[in-house]
């Protein structure tokens, strides 16, 4: 495994999978998976999209509330499957899973919320439905190495 290690969080993963700190859509990385097939067009990946909240008052509930609601309205067919509060290393996090539509796509997701200084660190696992319980495992692993400093 790889580590990645920036000033406010780490993460550990397969060295199967590939890094992406482009930036694109405001995320910080992206773990890539390796395509199966020529027609393997999607790409399961680990995310994650850090949220300055400075001066906007909003908690774990508040930031959650906001985000269920966003499902609802911003993800076509989108649907709630689990919203649960956790804990890991004496912090707080809302895990949320759920799917729906993104073009051509029918995915899933699994995120992971936590809101620390001012910021919401919102780690996303993102499959194909089809392709979700082949990944998820890894997916979890990935995601279980996540530490905010």
């Amino acid at each position: 495994w790889k580590t990645l290690s920036e000033s406010d969080y780490s993460i550990q993963y397969p060295d199967t999978f590939d890094l992406d700190k482009s930036g694109q859509m405001g995320m910080s990385f992206i773990l890539l998976s390796k395509q199966t097939s020529q027609k393997d067009l999607f790409r399961e990946n680990v995310n994650l999209m850090i949220q300055d909240l400075s001066g906007r008052n909003i908690d774990l509930d508040k930031y959650v509330e906001i985000s269920e609601e966003q499902i609802k309205t911003m993800i076509m067919d989108g649907n709630l499957i689990e919203s649960k509060r956790m804990s890991d290393k004496n912090k707080e996090y809302q895990r949320l899973i759920y799917t729906g539509k993104q073009g051509q796509y029918d995915l899933k997701w699994q995120q992971l919320y936590w809101v620390e200084n001012n910021k919401a660190y919102v780690l996303t696992l993102t499959c194909e439905v089809k392709q979700y319980n082949n990944y998820v495992s890894v997916g979890e692993e990935i995601m279980k190495t996540f530490i905010i400093k």
